[in-house]
């Protein structure tokens, strides 16, 4: 299952999870339906506000992957954007939880940390804490630095960030590492390569890592 999809990170693991032969089903939970067909694709359009009442869509699922994030500026308020950001991959989490879902795998963010003073990091962290108590046979954090991609929407800010850091990308190497700004096929394929290990307990994979595990992430999606 993939919640999230229509998102940047979230679209491109769709596309990867449908080619690969690990999975004989993708589900997705949307807003609104991808303009995707594929014979291993299920689509489910969902009120978040009731998702308790769709429980079952949670039934014989090995993976939940969220790639669920917003901004601030797109939710209009602190309010809105924890309500996608925290309380939307919580809710999906203790319902997958309830349904027997072994394994999640959950973008969060660089710097995430329930005692930030900064809202943004402080929203993260607070979601990582709150599903690593749910209990998941496995549960996998990925914290990655600013994402790289095509965007359906013109994050201007952002924009610029991403053009600096390509730039600068050749030189942030060793310690400066961690900050590379990480493309978000490379995030998809570094997420599906863990699923598929299936490790054991809670992990946490911070920006450089994730440039080793979704290494080449990019070219093959």
């Amino acid at each position: 299952m993939v919640t999230g999809a229509t998102g940047l990170v979230g679209e491109l693991l769709v596309h990867h999870l449908l080619e690969h032969s690990a999975y004989s089903q993708v589900r997705v939970l949307v807003r609104r339906p991808l303009e995707l067909q594929h014979p291993k694709l299920e689509q489910h359009v969902v009120n978040w506000e009731q998702l308790e009442s769709q429980g079952e869509l949670f039934d014989g699922i090995n993976d939940l992957y969220c790639c669920l994030g917003t901004t601030i500026k797109k939710a209009g308020s602190q309010e809105n954007f924890r309500q996608v950001d925290y309380h939307y991959p919580v809710r999906a989490a203790m319902l997958a939880k309830q349904h027997g879902v072994p394994q999640m795998l959950v973008i969060s963010s660089m710097g995430a940390s329930a005692g930030s003073r900064v809202f943004y990091s402080r929203t993260k962290g607070e979601m990582e804490d709150a599903l690593s108590v749910i209990g998941f046979q496995s549960l996998h954090i990925f914290r990655p630095s600013l994402i790289l991609g095509d965007r359906n929407e013109k994050r201007l800010g952002e924009q610029m960030a991403a053009h600096a850091m390509k730039l600068l990308d050749r030189w942030m190497k060793g310690r400066a590492d961690k900050y590379r700004a990480v493309h978000a096929a490379t995030i998809a394929q570094a997420m599906t390569n863990i699923a598929l290990v299936q490790a054991i307990g809670n992990h946490v994979y911070p920006n450089d890592v994730i440039h080793v595990l979704g290494v080449d992430g990019d070219k093959n999606l």
